[in-house]
């Protein structure tokens, strides 16, 4: 639930990154280009600041327990993610507008943080033997379904309501539902045990600072491309369509929920198969495809000629591509770390590649199409950086399945 909440909310941002940039982003006389890259700014300080939140929520949740620092965390989500759906905009308190929102988005930001590294931990260590990859990868699937849950509400409100409406106060509704979803994510938390291992092994003493951080950075360096492609294709590609291609906003949300759909279908069957052959060849396949089948896949949405039907199994073939390495990215990261730092070092992990290449995914694509007017950008993007995992997951050994 936390989880979902945490996507479901980045995917909001992303999809109404258009209408927010106009409603935050932009004073009498700014251009539409020029919003939309202070609104995927702010999208991105969020993401700089998941680093902080797990470090500060790790050293926590390794020391007092998973359980009340979840707690926790989810407290801070919800109360950040409901207050963007009230906050006024640029035409009624000026530039204190856009202020508020990269206050909430930091919130946000710190929170998501200290996310990721606890649920995996409690999802792992509560898995039963030779099960830690189906397990871990039900953490991915609940980003897939945050984020078709985002797009569903964007399609819906789209669909009922009018132009205007959507851009008045529309926007602001699929935020506000954060609230009830937050509270359920609370009152499961309340009631969630303190794992086995963390109970067992908690005052057992600490690896090496020097072995945390090449953990880290291998981890890192392992799921970057999951991470850039992750977000180029689902959550950036809206944007992308719309002020590229000149596709109607309709037209790219149901480019969004289709590559969603297709990431959501392989996940839970790629976690399922890393526990048979291991986390590295299945990861490894994933990163490949990316790396070779992202500029084309972008070439065949520019034509003019290709099919709706083309296009639409292109972009639900690149979600499930990126699936196969979301499927084994967590158990993979958790079988990294021991007990005693495995909240912050897994987290540490995801929120420092997830800063760099996901939270800048927007910004980059954005500010580097506008400045070269080549809009192969978001292919060589993602392309380029599932290459470096590629490289980070044949460098090193591989940790067994189990």
């Amino acid at each position: 639930m936390g989880n979902f909440i945490e996507w479901y909310e980045f995917g909001v941002y992303g999809y109404f990154a258009t209408i927010i940039a106009a409603r935050f982003f932009t004073p009498e006389g700014g251009s539409e280009a020029e919003a939309l890259v202070k609104a995927y700014a702010s999208f991105a300080l969020a993401f700089f600041f998941r680093p902080v939140g797990a470090a500060l929520f790790g050293r926590l949740g390794d020391r007092v327990g998973r359980r009340p620092v979840l707690v926790l965390v989810i407290v801070l989500m919800t109360g950040a993610t409901t207050l963007i759906g009230a906050l006024p905009t640029y035409a009624q308190v000026g530039a204190l507008a856009p202020w508020l929102l990269t206050f909430l988005r930091v919130l946000q930001g710190l929170s998501a943080g200290g996310e990721f590294g606890g649920a995996v931990s409690v999802t792992t260590e509560f898995a039963p033997p030779g099960r830690r990859g189906l397990y871990g990868s039900w953490q991915s699937f609940t980003v897939a379904l945050g984020l078709l849950g985002g797009a569903g509400a964007a399609a819906l409100l789209a669909t009922v309501l009018t132009e205007r409406q959507l851009g008045d106060w529309g926007w602001r509704l699929p935020f506000l539902l954060t609230l009830p979803l937050g509270l359920t994510a609370l009152w499961l938390r309340l009631r969630l045990d303190e794992t086995p291992a963390f109970r067992e092994e908690h005052d057992v003493e600490r690896p090496p600072v020097r072995q945390v951080v090449g953990a880290v950075a291998l981890g890192a360096g392992r799921i970057m491309g999951w991470a850039a492609a992750g977000y180029t294709f689902l959550v950036v590609l809206p944007s992308y369509l719309q002020s590229t291609l000149d596709a109607s906003f309709r037209q790219a949300l149901v480019a969004t929920v289709l590559a969603n759909l297709g990431f959501a279908a392989t996940i839970v069957p790629a976690g399922l198969l890393s526990d048979r052959v291991g986390r590295r060849p299945v990861m490894l396949t994933g990163a490949v495809l990316v790396t070779v089948l992202a500029v084309p896949l972008l070439n065949l949405l520019q034509d003019s000629g290709t099919s709706h039907a083309v296009k639409g199994v292109a972009v639900c073939g690149a979600g499930a591509v990126v699936g196969l390495m979301a499927g084994p990215g967590p158990a993979m990261l958790a079988e990294l770390f021991p007990t005693t730092v495995r909240y912050t070092g897994l987290g540490l992990a995801y929120a420092l590649s997830n800063a760099v290449f996901s939270g800048c995914a927007g910004l980059i694509i954005t500010k580097t199409v506008e400045r070269t007017g080549n809009v192969d950008i978001p292919g060589y993007y993602a392309a380029a950086t599932c290459a470096v995992s590629v490289l980070a997951l044949i460098k090193s050994p591989g940790r067994k399945a189990g």
